[in-house]
């Protein structure tokens, strides 16, 4: 019995992982985008906007010699293929599994390029139509319909769309059909070798998507921080407040000499109301950045930024000597 079961194939009704299927859609749309690229490149060396006004047309084109070698050729996609799926006849009660039929590929096909073909020539479908000449004797009834098939297509659109989110929720529920074409031609997803499983173990996936969660969680806090005050807390802590008690012979003249933030000869020195020295552009663009500012060095709240006092740079100068 073990013997024929593996012969005949696969149990179709063991269930597929979610992922796998989402995981195949991807591999999907990231093949046609590549095959698009490879295509375009052919004519890199045209003038600029060659393919533009049939660029709908030539990838739906794609698709289908694509759709013609892949699923139509052996009931499963690139991206199915890749991770060991293909489609089964979904209303078969056939422990066995059956092949889509030819009318389930063909409608696969129309109802994947089709709608995308629709949306990128709906700018255009008006004026093929004949709706959108103006020298008619019914120019008013041009306008009337050419408005009322508006609203009809804008109205078609929407309720496509609504139904692709309700047939998601259902996926996320029943694991079955995560895209509409294949809920409407009964094509389900299923493995085409036996006992095959997704090799990644519930721990590898539980770290992954707690990482990924910190991860998104300090993109969303580190913009809202002050960095540069936290710093200059944390340094202050660590190595203690500069006081005024402290040595004046070299620590004073070193103040003088070194920009706090680029360490650099200060230019056009600057002071925030503390005792440390700063250029100009230095500390005015940390200001810019910073509305409520203090001293990168000893944290001190800063106060209105002023130039430094010549007469005593001078008088410390003296001093020192």
């Amino acid at each position: 019995m073990g013997l024929e079961k593996t012969a005949a194939g696969p149990d179709p009704h063991i269930p597929v992982l979610r992922i796998n299927q989402l995981d195949a859609l991807e591999l999907d749309a990231a093949l046609e985008q590549l095959l698009w690229t490879r295509f375009s490149h052919c004519f890199q060396n045209c003038r600029p906007g060659l393919l533009t006004p049939v660029e709908p047309e030539l990838r739906a084109f794609l698709y289908l010699l694509l759709w013609r070698f892949t699923l139509f050729s052996n009931s499963a996609t690139v991206g199915q293929s890749l991770l060991s799926l293909r489609y089964h006849r979904a209303g078969s009660s056939s422990p066995r599994y059956r092949p889509l039929s030819p009318g389930q590929k063909f409608g696969l096909a129309v109802l994947a390029a089709g709608p995308r073909w629709l949306q990128d020539r709906s700018h255009s479908l008006l004026p093929l139509l004949g709706l959108g000449s103006r020298g008619s004797t019914f120019e008013s009834d041009d306008g009337f319909v050419r408005q009322g098939l508006r609203k009809a297509l804008t109205l078609v659109s929407g309720v496509a769309k609504f139904a692709s989110l309700i047939n998601f929720f259902v996926f996320l529920r029943n694991g079955r059909h995560p895209i509409l074409p294949e809920r409407i031609t009964g094509a389900q997803a299923v493995f085409s070798k036996p006992n095959v499983t997704r090799d990644v173990t519930y721990q590898y996936m539980n770290r992954e998507l707690l990482w990924h969660g910190f991860a998104d969680f300090l993109i969303f806090l580190l913009p809202l921080l002050n960095t540069r005050k936290l710093k200059a807390a944390l340094s202050s802590f660590v190595f203690g407040k500069e006081t005024s008690d402290r040595k004046e012979s070299g620590e004073r003249l070193e103040l003088w000499q070194e920009c706090g933030l680029c360490g650099e000869w200060p230019t056009m020195p600057h002071t925030v109301g503390c005792q440390h020295i700063f250029c100009y552009y230095c500390i005015k663009s940390h200001s810019i950045a910073d509305a409520c500012l203090t001293c990168p060095k000893c944290g001190a709240e800063a106060r209105q930024l002023e130039p430094l006092n010549v007469e005593v740079q001078a008088v410390s100068r003296k001093s020192s000597t």
